[in-house]
Parts: structure tokens; sequence; C-alpha cells
């Protein structure tokens, strides 16, 4: 009875599972991303909770082995999808130390090493932005909490009273800007922080998918003369749908004329500040008064790793420091505990994956990681330009393409039904995963080169089925 298992039963179960991760990871090449179109299920779950425990091999084995034959396999080198990536192994092991020892953040006294590598990893992070002055950082659970903590420092700094007081306090309408084609959690954020979603001003996008500065700057002076207060704009550093990259020393500038705080959504396209070579695709990014970016998209982390960095270190005290009499102290002058950094209490350990990855590898795996992805998807950008079938839809900027059917007269619904039967016969087989989305208000098509396994054969792979896919409806 009992959590407690015998040492031979710890090596023996791990050992086995390290066995399994590691065939599973030697096959992610060649690994099709989920099962083909007819053997997916998706009814409910129907089993009782167990009152006796099982036999824990023959369960582990059991559970391992559904896991990799009926699941969704993200880390597979045919996924083309979403911001999600195939995690570096030396990660994965962090993720079980962390588990393992289970270090709590929140304070300094219980966490004296966890809590040093990851104000290390933050400084390191926050050393390749550029920061000419100070700055500081946390670690949070992905980019939807990152920026909400962005916008919370917003709000303290230009309303100092609401945080103990309110929105209500500030006396007029708080209001802050951000593009339309930036994320839902920008949104979220806004509803959250108790300024209503409807204070999001969300700005139209030139051609190359970026913020319209002029369409910012009038917007804001409208507000003003209507007796708002905006506060706040929200660059992004790659775009969901296209990876569109806004005009950051454009957005700076407007936002030093009108004393706005700048915060960067770079949860994806800020890791392009780890490549010497291709930092130039972020430059501006260390005139934001804040930053997301998120490990675990770009940087090859598995789940979940986010941060938010800020070059006015005092503002996340502001933002978020409490005091409660139960927590531990160090004796002797006063250091800052993690919980009065961040929205979070309880903190899991999430900075030790990036750090020992940084450790094994060093930064220039990163410069190559990012240089290759951006070589792939240049490679297909060119080859649907060469297409006849497909034409692009945005400009490629990082590793995301957007594309659409070659084929003049039809309306956006007709286009983009025709979209949807090609991204279901190119995912039918289950070997490669692509969407459809909506860039600037336009259906396309959209892939991503995001896994690190990803090569010319599985981009030759996807063209061959596009095409066919396309020929055929």
């Amino acid at each position: 009875m009992g959590f407690d298992l015998d040492s031979e039963t710890r090596r023996q179960l791990g050992h086995r599972l390290i066995d399994r991760i590691d065939q599973y990871f030697s096959g992610l090449p060649g690994r099709a991303v989920q099962l083909p179109l007819d053997q997916r299920t998706f009814g409910d779950l129907q089993n009782q909770m167990p009152e006796a425990g099982q036999d824990a091999a023959i369960f582990l084995d059991y559970i391992t082995t559904r896991l990799i034959d009926e699941g969704f396999h993200v880390p597979s080198a045919g996924y083309f999808g979403l911001m999600n990536c195939t995690p570096a192994y030396i990660a994965v092991l962090a993720e079980m130390l962390v588990a393992a020892l289970n270090p709590q953040l929140a304070t300094l006294s219980r966490s004296q090493l966890a809590s040093k590598i990851e104000r290390e990893t933050v400084r390191w992070i926050g050393e390749r932005v550029g920061w000419p002055g100070p700055f500081d950082g946390t670690f949070t659970s992905g980019g939807n909490e990152a920026n909400f903590s962005g916008l919370a420092l917003a709000l303290a700094m230009h309303f100092p009273g609401s945080v103990e007081d309110g929105v209500a306090s500030i006396g007029a309408r708080p209001v802050l800007y951000t593009s339309s084609e930036a994320h839902h959690s920008i949104d979220k954020s806004a509803g959250l922080l108790g300024l209503g979603r409807n204070a999001l001003r969300r700005i139209a996008v030139d051609d190359n998918i970026r913020i319209d500065l002029r369409q910012l700057e009038a917007q804001i002076q409208q507000d003003r003369a209507a007796g708002h207060v905006p506060f706040c704009v929200v660059a992004t550093a790659g775009t969901t749908n296209s990876g569109a990259v806004d005009d950051l020393p454009g957005v700076a500038a407007i936002c030093k004329r009108h004393n706005l705080w700048m915060h960067v959504d770079g949860a994806y396209g800020a890791a392009a500040i780890f490549s010497d070579r291709h930092r130039d695709l972020v430059t501006g990014i260390e005139l934001a008064d804040s930053i997301t970016i998120d490990p675990h998209k770009w940087l090859a982390m598995p789940f979940a790793a986010g941060v938010v960095l800020t070059s006015h270190p005092k503002s996340l005290r502001q933002a978020f420091a409490v005091s409660t009499p139960y927590m531990p102290r160090i004796p002797g002058p006063e250091v800052l505990d993690n919980f009065k950094v961040s929205t979070q209490w309880s903190r899991r350990m999430n900075s030790l994956k990036l750090w020992l990855t940084l450790q094994i590898h060093g930064r220039q795996a990163y410069e190559e990681h990012i240089h290759r992805q951006l070589e792939l998807a240049s490679y297909f950008a060119d080859g649907i330009a060469g297409s006849d079938l497909f034409e692009l839809a945005a400009p490629q900027t990082l590793p995301i393409v957007n594309l659409r059917i070659r084929r003049p007269g039809l309306s956006e619904a007709e286009r983009h039904a025709i979209h949807e039967v090609i991204v279901l016969e190119v995912t039918r087989d289950g070997r490669r995963w692509i969407s459809t989305t909506s860039v600037n208000g336009k259906s396309v098509i959209r892939m991503m080169v995001i896994s690190y396994l990803t090569g010319h054969r599985q981009i030759e792979d996807l063209m061959i089925a596009l095409t066919a896919a396309a020929k055929n409806v």
C-alpha cells in the first residue's frame, strides 16, 4: 500500500520507460502525425476510477503503447502545424529531473539553487534582447500568461493606484492597441484585467501584414479626443497566422511620442534574438518596455515554458508583490521572492530545460536551428511561387508560409471551401499536418517549419501531396 516503490521496481519502470521514449525519438523522422482519417476516434472515455491498483509495469507499458499508437504526434517531422515543436531530448530529461525533485520556486528560502538557475536563464535571454540598462523577468506557463503579465505591468506603471483600487479609480477609460493579426491572448488579458475586451483597439494591417502605423497614430489621437486614456501598444514579432513582424522601431517611436508602454508579443519570433545572423528579423525589440517569449515554440522546449521580460525591473514588484506571514524568509537583507514578481504562487521550475539545453548544446545550436528552418521555409515558398496551382498569400518572414489556390474568379467562401478540401486530402493519411486560417480577411493554407527533424524530404513530400490534392479538387 502507499505510493513508495522499492528501488528495484523504480529502476525497472524507469529503464523501461526510457527505452520506449528512445524508440519513440528514433522513429520521429518517419512517424506519421496521426492515424489515417478512417481510423481516428474521438469517443468519450468510459473507464471507472479504479478502487484497487494494477501492476505498474503492465499498465505503464499499456498506456505508453496506446499514446504512441493512437496519439497525435506534434514532435513528428511531418507536423507543419501551429507553434508546437519537437522537444530537445536534453530538455525531456530536464523535465524528468524537475518532476522528481519537485522544486517550489515561490520563495528563495525553499529554492535557492533552482531560483538561481531561473534568474540566470532570464539574464541570458535579456542580454540577447540587448537592453542597455537594467532588466528583469520571470518564467511563466506560456505566452498567454506572459502577455497578461506584460499588460499588468503597463497598467501598474501608468496607473499605480489601479493595483489596489481597480481600474475604476482611473477616472477615464484606459485603452490599448494591437494589430488585427495579433494573438487572441491580448483580448483575453484585457478582459481579465478588468479593462474590458472592448478597450482593445485592433488596428488594420498593411500589405506586409504589419500593424498600419498611420492608422495606429490616428486611433490614438481619436481616443484621446474622446476622453479615453491610451496606455499601451502591443506589437507582434511573429504572428500565429503568417509570422509577420510588426515595424518595431516604428511602433516604438509612436509609443515614445505618446508616452505609451510598448509590449512585444514575441512568443514565437523573439527567439530570433538567439541568432546573430537573423537577429535583424526583430530589429527594435530592444526598444520595448516588456517582451513575451515562449521557449516552447521556436527554441525546441517541451510544454510549458514562457517568459516575460521588462526593462523596468521595479514594475514587476509594483504589479505583483504581496506580503503574507506564512512564507518563510531568508535572514539578512531583503531578497526578492519569486512570488512577488509573478502572477504565480506555487511555481514549477520551467527554466531548467532551457538552461540545461544551452549548457549542453550552446547558443550556436540555436543559431543553426533558426537558420535551417528559415532556409527550409524559403525553399518551400519558392516552390509555391513557381507553382501553376498555388500562389503565395503573404510575405514569408519567419518559417511560416501562407498559400492560396491559384484560381481566378472565386469568392472567398468558395476559395475557403477548396482550401478545406485540399487540407483534408493532404492530411487524410495522417503522415503530415497543415491547416487553414485567415490572414487579413483572406482564406489561406498555412504551413510552418517547426520541427528540427524536418528536412527537404518532408518539404518535397508535402509539395507533392498539395499538388495532387489541388489537381483533384
